[in-house]
């Protein structure tokens, strides 16, 4: 039996169950130092169609985890042994920071969804920096995307300072780099989606950044809680700025919109924002006539999720909230997905279907 389906079992049948009767950001860190301690097997291999290349970077399959998970980057190893296309990591911030007081995440089992406001915890760039460097030096088999945000406590004119000092440090161990203004949970970050304040954040970080992260693809990654014409801007100010792609999105705190009250504040993840995170990528890819590459990110649970996501726009997808719910073998299961879906389509690849629904 292959090594993700014994994982997968052990959590279905063992773990699930004992999880979900802790804390949720209990469960979550047991999960990471679980996956931490897990020994290393091959991952899985794609099949040959899954695979797609996007700034020079190969990626075996279009699944990808999203920014929240693995925080610190303490399980990279775990994620490349589920079948990841990739990894994004993160959010990460120049020092350490504990984050906004507990309780900070509360599970919606109901709507298979989760609610968080955590507020960037983050053991720091120095803490997350060699254990990527050990990870480099063994060799990995999937692209590494580093995820950067500021410091809760600096002040408004020393965000850019913040996400220099993290390409600065952190740059040249990313295959590709994201910089996150669409949290929720950290004040004031939102502002700087705003075109002024992205042109003002990058014109600095292009300036000043150095060498390290030189050549390194740069994504924005947004809320899905933008007006569309506001979001069009974006899309037009990315685009004049050089950025190299959208990450589209992160969590909502729409809840009405969605049709999840809750009396816990902070960003909604899962399958309630599926429908909205699609609508935001088709939007984006059809404004920009697919000129910059979308990772899709928000309520996948399946292999017709993420299929329906790529056929809007998305090159690459992102999951989280559906391994909570639904285990560590969702990822093998939307790749087997996602190949069937292709052939039944008469596509030969994953790239021939980006966007074709737009």
């Amino acid at each position: 039996m292959p090594a993700v389906s014994i994982i997968d079992a052990v959590y279905r049948h063992l773990l699930k169950r004992f999880l979900f009767a802790q804390d949720a950001e209990r469960a979550h860190r047991m999960t990471l130092r679980m996956l931490a301690a897990m020994p290393a097997f091959g991952p899985p291999r794609d099949k040959p169609e899954l695979g797609i290349k996007l700034w020079g970077i190969d990626f075996p399959n279009p699944i990808g985890l999203a920014a929240g998970m693995d925080k610190d980057a303490v399980a990279i190893r775990g994620w490349e042994t589920l079948g990841f296309g990739f990894a994004e990591l993160g959010t990460i911030t120049p020092r350490p920071q504990a984050g906004n007081e507990i309780p900070r995440i509360w599970r919606v089992p109901e709507r298979r969804a989760l609610i968080n406001r955590l507020g960037f915890p983050s053991e720091g760039m120095e803490a997350v920096a060699p254990r990527i460097e050990r990870i480099r030096k063994a060799g990995i088999s999937i692209p590494l995307a580093l995820n950067f945000g500021p410091n809760s406590d600096t002040p408004p004119e020393g965000i850019a300072a913040d996400y220099i000092a993290l390409l600065a440090r952190l740059g040249r161990l990313a295959d590709f780099i994201v910089v996150n203004v669409s949290s929720p949970n950290t004040p004031g970050l939102r502002d700087w989606q705003s075109p002024e304040k992205m042109r003002e954040l990058f014109a600095a970080v292009g300036e000043h950044a150095g060498e390290s992260a030189r050549g390194r693809p740069v994504l924005l990654k947004i809320s899905p809680d933008l007006e569309r014409n506001e979001m069009f801007r974006i899309c037009d100010t990315a685009l004049a700025l050089g950025l190299d792609g959208i990450v589209a999105g992160n969590t909502t705190v729409a809840r009405a919109a969605v049709g999840v009250p809750s009396p816990h504040p902070g960003g909604l993840s899962g399958p309630p924002i599926l429908i909205r995170a699609r609508e935001l990528i088709r939007d984006i890819y059809t404004h920009t006539r697919g000129q910059i590459p979308i990772i899709g990110v928000g309520g996948i649970a399946s292999a017709e999720d993420a299929w329906l996501h790529i056929r809007a726009g998305a090159s690459l997808v992102e999951v989280y909230t559906g391994l909570v719910y639904e285990g560590p073998g969702l990822v093998v299961r939307i790749k087997s997905g996602l190949a069937d879906l292709l052939r039944r389509g008469g596509f030969r690849s994953i790239g021939e279907a980006v966007g074709i629904d737009r």
